[in-house]
């Protein structure tokens, strides 16, 4: 596939979806010269990680509640996450000979992506889905549906064998 591509943005999360569809990206997806791919992670803010939202602290306490060296450990952990996940989709992108970004944001998957799209002025966003199911779907959202619906440019939706069959 090609076309007026300057900017393709592929986001990982780390899951093997997310590095297929970084895969299809690199294999299927060609660039206009200056072009580049943009590897993008969405990290979870630290008091999401440590699971320390309003409705998880009991007897209406406060919802700014932090701890100091719990955050500081909540947020080594994060980095070092993420330094992995992008440690491994550089990899998967060595092979290739393509111009590569990448970019972390910390926040919503859903929105940090959209917004992203934006900013960098996105020709094309890839995104891997894990193929909830329904009960699953309604409770966490789908960040592939909701990018889909949201994005300020095309979305490929990318999909394991496995998934789609």
């Amino acid at each position: 596939m090609s076309g007026n591509l300057g900017c393709v943005i592929v986001a990982v999360d780390g899951s093997e979806e997310s590095m297929n569809a970084l895969t299809w990206a690199l294999d299927n997806l060609r660039l206009q010269s200056p072009g580049h791919f943009v590897v993008l992670h969405v990290q979870s803010p630290p008091s999401i990680a440590a699971g320390l939202t309003p409705a998880a602290i009991p007897f209406g306490g406060p919802s700014d509640l932090e701890v100091p060296a719990f955050t500081a450990a909540i947020e080594a952990h994060l980095k070092r996450i993420t330094e992995a996940i992008l440690t491994h989709a550089l990899a998967i992108c060595s092979e290739k000979k393509v111009n590569v970004k990448t970019e972390v944001v910390v926040g919503d998957p859903k929105e940090k992506i959209c917004e992203a799209v934006e900013n960098l002025q996105a020709d094309l966003l890839v995104i891997g889905s894990r193929a909830f199911g329904p009960l699953k779907r309604m409770f966490l959202g789908s960040v592939s549906n909701y990018c889909a619906n949201h994005a300020q440019c095309p979305v490929i939706i990318s999909k394991s064998k496995a998934a789609a069959s």
